[in-house]
């Protein structure tokens, strides 16, 4: 394989320029037809390029930053390359942010140009020059684009790449600085393990998040298809799969959670074409497992972990082949260091993950104030707490920052959900703390029953009391149809938590 020193010269044309690079799903047209877009390696190379020029032209210059606010396209994946083939800093917008949050993002990053979709074009600040990649006027796409080769720059050593924005559900959103040589190690190390040229990966996620954006890179580096939705919805993620013989998924538990809920149309689809699914950025359960593998029963499940600071290369397989216990993660990579920070060294083990990797983080952008999470000899520090069991595999225990203490007892919400889950009636759980006059904090869940359940919350209560710690068992359980999601595609805890604390004001003034 090539060696590209710049991330958006990923694409090598000449392997083959004609093969499909990306398969974008579209809205079916007033009379059903398909409104899919294909574009051949040759053909999104040269759109790249063509961004380049004109950003030069345009008169930007090495290190700038521009702006990404838009839903999933292949405008947006040429676009990405071609701001970093200018040596320019790509930063993609979280475009389910209210518009003045991805304002504070596009003002902080510094941003002086801002590519984006029509349905964005009114949250894009007004005194930045934008270019709309679904509009066929002056501010559109193809107007802006200059046709003709390129000469990708080469960045300096730990030049910036990229800009992600952490989701900011505490505080200000975070500007995840990534350099070139970083993301090139995860799209070089991902495509050696598991070489992408016969795979087609269907890729749901937004690719704001480290999940959906360094999957695409990958398959660009190592010519593999990518089957592209604008964004989730479970029936056109179903869809897909049987269209375009998808063979990778790459999701997070609650997608999959609710593709599983369509019944009538897994019924009816072909899903067989299915072989891998790497499932990350959330924990899976192993109801959640059980279900995958009766739907899906020719696909092999990964279950991987990854932060947008350190990376999405952490854990892989065991050097002795051993298989993994069921909800760990994997073994460390060969060339990732790994610890656990206040925990014994021998034996099972908890305690914060540090990683050390090429792909840590250069820092965050535009903020002395925040202590930076890197130790001297490089570590970063997670934030997550881990398991690591006998044999060195490491299992997720929960956020540091999600653990609360009741009467004394630590309680972190995802090994009571872990509880939850084992319930044959019960598909997912969520567990968030409210206040409480004695405890100071106490225990509360949302759980979804599985379909035609007849599940109370009293046999909820039960079969915690009965598998865990009466301190964690949920004083309150309340039922719904889906947990709600934030902008990351996952668990959207703190709304949950207003929910449970007006529902329990509610029922103190009834």
């Amino acid at each position: 394989m090539r060696t590209p020193e710049n991330l958006g010269d990923l694409i090598d044309t000449s392997v083959d320029p004609h093969k499909l690079a990306l398969i974008a799903l579209g809205e079916p047209d007033e009379a059903g037809a398909s409104q899919d877009a294909h574009v051949t390696f040759g053909e999104l190379d040269a759109l790249a390029d063509g961004v380049a020029r004109s950003l030069v032209r345009a008169g930007l210059k090495l290190g700038e930053r521009v702006a990404i606010l838009s839903a999933n396209c292949p405008e947006y994946v040429a676009a990405l390359l071609g701001i970093m083939r200018a040596g320019m800093v790509a930063v993609p917008v979280n475009f389910r942010f209210p518009s003045a949050l991805s304002t504070f993002v596009i003002r902080d990053s510094g941003a002086r140009m801002v590519f984006c979709d029509v349905a964005r074009l009114a949250d894009c600040p007004d005194d930045l020059p934008k270019v709309v990649f679904d509009s066929a006027g002056k501010q559109g796409f193809a107007s802006f684009v200059d046709p003709g080769l390129f000469e990708t720059v080469v960045p300096a050593p730990d030049a910036a790449a990229m800009f992600l924005y952490t989701s900011g559900s505490t505080g200000k959103p975070k500007g995840v600085m990534l350099s070139h040589r970083s993301h090139l190690w995860v799209a070089r190390t991902r495509a050696r393990a598991q070489p992408p040229e016969t795979h087609r990966f269907l890729v749901a996620a937004p690719m704001y998040h480290m999940n959906a954006l360094t999957l695409v890179l990958m398959s660009l580096y190592g010519s593999g298809t990518v089957v592209l939705l604008p964004q989730f919805t479970a029936r056109m993620y179903i869809t897909a799969i049987e269209r375009y013989g998808v063979t990778w998924l790459t999701s997070v538990p609650p997608m999959i959670a609710m593709m599983l809920r369509e019944k009538d149309l897994l019924a009816r689809t072909d899903l067989s074409s299915v072989r891998f699914i790497r499932m990350g950025s959330a924990p899976v359960s192993e109801s959640l497992l059980a279900q995958i593998a009766d739907v899906l029963p020719n696909a092999k499940l990964t279950n991987v972990y990854g932060t947008t600071e350190g990376g999405p290369i952490v854990f892989g397989p065991h050097p002795d082949r051993h298989e993994p216990p069921l909800l760990s993660v994997g073994y460390p990579h060969p060339e990732v260091a790994v610890k656990l920070i206040d925990a014994s060294q021998a034996g099972p083990a908890t305690g914060v993950l540090a990683v050390k990797s090429p792909a840590v983080m250069l820092g965050y952008h535009n903020r002395p104030d925040l202590p930076l999470p890197v130790t001297s000899d490089g570590f970063y520090v997670t934030g997550d707490v881990f398991r690591r069991d006998e044999l060195g595999f490491y299992a997720f225990v929960g956020r540091a920052d999600d653990m609360f203490v009741s009467g004394g007892e630590n309680i972190f919400p995802g090994e009571v959900e872990q509880v939850l889950e084992t319930h044959p009636d019960i598909a997912q759980a969520c567990v968030v703390p409210v206040d409480d006059d004695i405890k100071g904090t106490k225990p509360v869940a949302f759980v979804v029953r599985r379909a035609d359940a007849a599940l109370n919350e009293e046999d909820v209560k039960r079969h915690a009391l009965m598998h865990a710690p009466a301190y964690q068992h949920p004083r309150r359980v309340w039922f719904i149809d889906a947990l709600p999601l934030a902008s990351t595609n996952k668990i959207d805890r703190a709304l949950l938590r207003a929910m449970a604390v007006a529902s329990l004001q509610d029922s103190e003034t009834a």
